[in-house]
């Protein structure tokens, strides 16, 4: 695609921000790959994703669409049903496999059904939940519907009482038997796993541990048994397959070495991966000799409508 005059090349208008309470990281995904594309030729346009979106896009006319959204109306089967009703090629999942992949409990219906390990969990209203255990700790408790690690709370079998949740907690929560063990992840990129990411902290792998420099250390690929690394490949198309998923997504799982495979948990899929200077999607990418660009203008490549 470099070298293309900017008359005969794609236009890609890349969503960004939004409304959600991953707007700053999506903000910054939004200006990594808007960079990326138009090193790889495309015309590129960065558009804020607010209330006047559709109006938005039907200024910039582009070709195709990149969502680089997070979280809540970005990443949740919202703007892909505007784009399908716009008909704009779009990256990622579809409309379907995105509010599938967001709830939580839903998701993790369609894991077992698919025949992959799950831990036990509840939706529960937050105001029980502040009231008394709902589970034997230790377990935790986020929203069913939020990514990156937004509102977790981790309550140890040493907790004297049941989580005093933030007021901003949505009034349903999903309550989740804690995996222990060690954080490993796998990206699918269309019908390959790429490699598995071994995440090491200094605590709980948090939103600040996500996305603030040193706040977690990635290997690449994780040193961990041939079966176990296997297994998360195997694991994580089968997830992205169960939940309809297109383009990009990543599957994040917990593995308690003692106890071998048996120990290998998958907690969840995200259709929208983050593609920020430290995310693990573009480092897979890079370990199986993948550019930044070259993921970015694969996904441009393989955006369409009716995913």
């Amino acid at each position: 695609m470099t070298g293309m005059s900017s008359r005969t090349s794609p236009k890609v208008a890349v969503l960004m921000g939004g409304p959600s309470v991953e707007r700053e990281v999506s903000l910054v995904s939004g200006r990594e790959c808007a960079a990326a594309l138009g090193e790889e030729g495309f015309r590129v346009e960065k558009i804020d994703a607010g209330s006047d979106l559709c109006a938005r896009l039907r200024d910039a006319a582009p070709d195709i669409v990149f969502n680089a959204l997070h979280g809540r109306w970005g990443e949740d089967g919202c703007v892909q049903g505007l784009l399908e009703w716009l008909r704009l090629p779009y990256t990622h999942s579809g409309v379907l496999a995105s509010a599938l992949a967001m709830d939580k409990q839903r998701s993790k219906a369609a894991f077992r059904a698919a025949g992959l390990p799950v831990v036990e969990s509840l939706l529960a209203p937050a105001s029980e939940v502040r009231a008394r255990h709902m589970m034997t700790p230790p377990y935790v408790v986020k929203p069913n519907n939020e990514g990156s690690s937004v509102g977790v709370y981790l309550v140890d079998k040493a907790a004297n009482g049941p989580p005093q949740l933030s007021s901003d907690m949505p009034d349903m929560v999903m309550v989740e038997a804690f995996a222990p063990g060690r954080e490993l992840t796998a990206t699918v990129m269309g019908d390959r796993a790429l490699t598995v990411t071994d995440i090491i902290t200094e605590g709980w792998y948090d939103y600040d541990a996500k996305y603030k420099a040193g706040g977690s250390r990635h290997v690449v690929p994780a040193d961990i048994p041939d079966a176990i690394y296997a297994a998360c490949l195997d694991y994580a198309l089968r997830a992205h397959r169960a939940l309809g998923c297109r383009g990009l997504s990543r599957t994040d799982f917990r593995w308690d070495a003692t106890r071998g495979l048996d120990g290998l948990i998958l907690l969840e899929t995200n259709t929208q991966p983050g593609m920020t200077p430290t995310s693990l999607s573009p480092e897979q990418g890079v370990h199986c000799g993948i550019s930044f660009g070259q993921m970015c203008r694969w996904m441009v490549e393989d955006a369409s409508c009716d995913r």
